[in-house]
């Protein structure tokens, strides 16, 4: 059977572009190498880690805010309930998915994909045998994987060597971890480990934790996270990750200079980014570009070859689950004849530590450098009714405009609930909305929300509760 659309990878960008695609009215098919869909995101990434990030969450509430509140309990932890409490959601999300594809008619091929050219896909399966697809558009989805230390030889036995598919389903909790990388998905899986009773400790090559953030709100992260127990080692470049009699060691040295140091874990947590996984896709055979990174090249989301699109994890650009699912709805609607487009300057970004780090547009550091004149204003939750009676007042919002229009080119946000504020942000940068606009809009009181309102009134005139 020829098919309209075959895409290559379930996840967040695949499984969205195939369920676009099929809406729109065209023959979909997908093919994917697991047992179930989902991609990285639903099965071993976003969603198992946001099920823990709650749980986690739940359990540091009880120990340290449920007294102040006048609720009196003991917290107990048990752990193979919080791991089943995420097993439980990550089969609901992933069936989820299976349940669309059936809904909107979407075939399904299970194996490993390759394209073979232009209009052309084969499905190895576990049993070795191959079939072949033909397809007027193929869409290549299939993310990314771990990418490892570079110059560094790592050996993941996902047990004391871990990657974040091993820190999901630690059978204990570790008297210790090192988390290798200060980026998200350590940051995210560190915070989990913590709260249950682990000493954490990131060890980071660049002098800040998350790399690309506004500077502000990385500081201010980093003294939150400290106060919570996390130590840090910034600035130092690792040279070795090995198993030892207890664990395992991790060896790193000053970037800037300085004597190298070992330090000893129960766990080692290896979370320094990720790669595209394009490797065994036949790209190369059948033609389409690959940049020095191995990313997919493309020009609005078409490759070199006619008929063959990439989105997500394997093109330039923040990999992030919602971008590619924007990228897949846009060129499921260039497949069908519509103008498809995404708008790259709004995209959020969200760390659901606790406090939460949210962030749309450009920060401070990036204005400055791209010589943009701008004003920024900025308001903290311990100046919010909400955050006090919540006891959420660690953090800010900070709001960044151009200093002549007063158009909005950035929020930035840590403080509790973060990523569910952004979006008010995300909507105003959308329409090209000022700070003005978002300071004279109307919030409901007593909200967190309040704050990004302040932050914005900070910004063209000057806040009413600070």
């Amino acid at each position: 059977m020829a098919y309209d659309v075959v895409v290559i990878g379930s996840g967040p960008g695949g499984y969205v572009s195939a369920i676009k695609a099929a809406q729109l009215g065209l023959k979909v098919a997908v093919v994917e190498k697991r047992e179930t869909f989902g991609g990285t995101c639903l099965n071993i990434g976003c969603i198992p880690s946001k099920a823990l990030l709650h749980a986690s969450e739940m359990m540091a509430e009880a120990q340290h805010s449920f007294d102040t509140l006048g609720v009196e309990v003991t917290p107990k932890l048990n752990l193979p309930k919080m791991m089943a409490h995420k097993d439980a959601t990550v089969a609901s999300n992933v069936n989820g998915v299976a349940f669309l594809f059936k809904k909107n008619k979407i075939d399904s091929f299970r194996g490993t994909g390759k394209v073979l050219g232009q209009g052309k896909v084969s499905v190895t399966g576990e049993d070795g045998k191959v079939e072949e697809i033909e397809a007027r558009n193929i869409v290549i989805a299939t993310g990314s994987d771990v990418a490892g230390i570079p110059g560094v030889s790592v050996d993941f036995d996902e047990k004391v060597i871990v990657s974040s598919t091993g820190a999901l389903s630690l059978e204990k909790v570790p008297g210790h971890l090192v988390v290798v990388g200060g980026g998200v998905i350590g940051l995210e899986l560190g915070s989990v480990w913590a709260r249950l009773g682990a000493k954490v400790t990131v060890v980071e090559y660049l002098d800040t934790i998350l790399g690309g953030m506004d500077g502000d709100v990385a500081k201010q992260f980093q003294r939150l996270l400290s106060k919570q127990g996390f130590e840090f080692k910034l600035g130092a470049k690792v040279t070795g990750v090995a198993k030892s009699e207890n664990g395992a060691t991790v060896t790193f040295e000053p970037v800037k200079g300085g004597s190298a140091e070992t330090i000893e874990a129960e766990i080692v947590l290896v979370s320094t980014g990720r790669r595209p996984y394009t490797d065994g896709l036949g790209l190369a055979e059948a033609g389409v570009e690959l940049d020095e990174r191995g990313r997919v090249k493309t020009d609005g989301h078409r490759t070199n070859v006619e008929g063959i699109y990439a989105i997500g994890d394997v093109v330039v650009g923040p990999m992030l689950a919602h971008k590619a699912e924007d990228e897949g709805i846009a060129v499921a609607e260039i497949i069908a004849g519509q103008a498809g487009h995404v708008n790259y300057s709004v995209i959020p970004s969200v760390v659901y530590t606790s406090p939460e780090v949210a962030s749309v547009g450009k920060t401070e550091e990036q204005l400055k450098a791209e010589g943009i004149a701008y004003k920024a204003g900025k308001f903290p939750f311990s100046a919010n009714g909400r955050a006090r009676a919540m006891l959420h007042t660690d953090g800010f919002v900070k709001v960044l405009a151009d200093k002549d229009t007063d158009r909005v080119l950035g929020v930035h946000i840590v403080g509790f609930g973060a990523g569910e504020m952004i979006h008010e942000a995300a909507v105003l940068m959308e329409f090209g909305g000022s700070s003005e606009d978002l300071g004279r809009t109307c919030h409901a009181h007593p909200t967190m929300s309040e704050a990004v309102k302040e932050a914005a009134l900070a910004t063209f005139f000057k806040p009413i509760h600070m």
